[in-house]
């Protein structure tokens, strides 16, 4: 009996290494391809997808690096000692716009031209800039992660009871992209300094956020339109639900109020009933990413494996259902985008480090 139980156990342990081999291999790869394929190396700047064809401009936009800049901050996670996020923050760097009211990351290279500045883009960088924060001590990490709040605050006001817009200059929509993302780069900003005015903040934007775009099912709906009457556009993607479900995580770190936790189990469960079907979540790859951060949040305080697992069944499944063999890259369609290959990137990089 005893011989039978060690054999078991040493069959998991040995299943749990392979699993994590296997997703650090398939980061790596993803890696190598994207720095192959999606990367100029004489401008330092990368390119939308792997089609010339579709590329309506020269280099990508900056949605793309706000999900490769997190995929590079868990790749060095992973390989701690090496290198990854320095190229994808000089690239960053091109898209900086100091204009008033605030310095911030425009959505196109502002070299070439002036495009918008959204809101959620910048909180993605600084949500990113401060996890690398956390790990490295680095201070210019935290100072973007402050100036990135500075100008996502000039997003902000009581228009609909709160809450921030999605992009400047534009009075139509406020969304929970745009708010859950400032919740937590809120959050991340008070564990750093325990500066009361961050937690404040939190607070304000999660409270309204709950308010007005909370799905009873524990998911959340994707905006409200103030010029319309504050209709609300119920469509539910996973990471607006992945940023409200880490944020819970996190006041519960902070406060230690128990309803926190138990706020963000019934977003996990609503999340799995709603998005996982037939070993998949039916959302985008980066999107999914997004959600994992939160499912890893949770893990790491309550234990519960279930929703880990169901992220590892969805990327084993892509990687054998989506891959093109050709170049290592993921997706349906011929032509491979940067935001997707990061998004999965990302994914295999956590689940590897889990």
């Amino acid at each position: 009996m005893l011989r039978r139980t060690i054999i078991t156990l040493c069959c998991l342990l040995y299943a749990a290494g392979g699993f994590a081999q296997t997703n650090a291999q398939r980061a790596d790869e993803l890696h190598a391809a994207v720095y192959k394929y999606l990367y100029n190396s004489k401008t330092k700047l990368f390119i939308q997808t792997s089609d010339p064809a579709k590329n309506n401009n020269l280099h990508a936009d900056l949605w793309g690096l706000c999900a490769l800049i997190q995929a590079a901050n868990e790749m060095e996670r992973l390989h701690p000692g090496k290198s990854y996020m320095q190229p994808v923050v000089a690239a960053i760097d091109q898209y900086y716009d100091p204009i008033p009211p605030a310095p911030g990351y425009a959505s196109y290279v502002v070299s070439e031209r002036r495009e918008d500045r959204y809101y959620d883009d910048n909180q993605w960088i600084g949500i990113a800039y401060l996890d690398a924060w956390q790990r490295t001590r680095k201070k210019s990490f935290m100072q973007k992660g402050d100036e990135i709040y500075r100008f996502m605050m000039t997003g902000y006001d009581t228009i609909t009871g709160g809450g921030l817009y999605w992009k400047e200059g534009d009075k139509t929509t406020k969304n929970t992209c745009s708010n859950g993302p400032g919740i937590l780069l809120a959050l991340q900003l008070y564990e750093a300094t325990h500066k009361k005015a961050y937690l404040d903040t939190a607070m304000l934007l999660y409270n309204w956020v709950n308010k007005y775009l909370r799905d009873p099912q524990g998911v959340y709906w994707d905006a409200i339109k103030p010029e319309e009457h504050n209709r609300i556009d119920s469509a539910v993607y996973t990471y607006n639900t992945g940023t409200m479900l880490e944020a819970n995580v996190k006041l519960y770190r902070i406060t230690r109020n128990a309803q926190y936790l138990k706020e963000a189990q019934t977003i996990a469960a609503g999340s799995y009933a709603r998005f996982f079907h037939n070993g998949r979540f039916n959302s985008s790859y980066w999107f999914n990413a997004v959600l994992l951060r939160g499912y890893e949040a949770l893990y790491k305080v309550d234990n519960d494996k279930r929703y880990i697992n169901a992220m590892q069944t969805y990327a084993d499944n892509v990687w054998e259902q989506d891959r093109d063999k050709r170049n290592n890259m993921l997706g349906k369609r011929p032509e491979k985008e940067l935001l997707g290959q990061a998004g999965m990137m990302e994914i295999y990089a956590r689940l590897a480090t889990l």
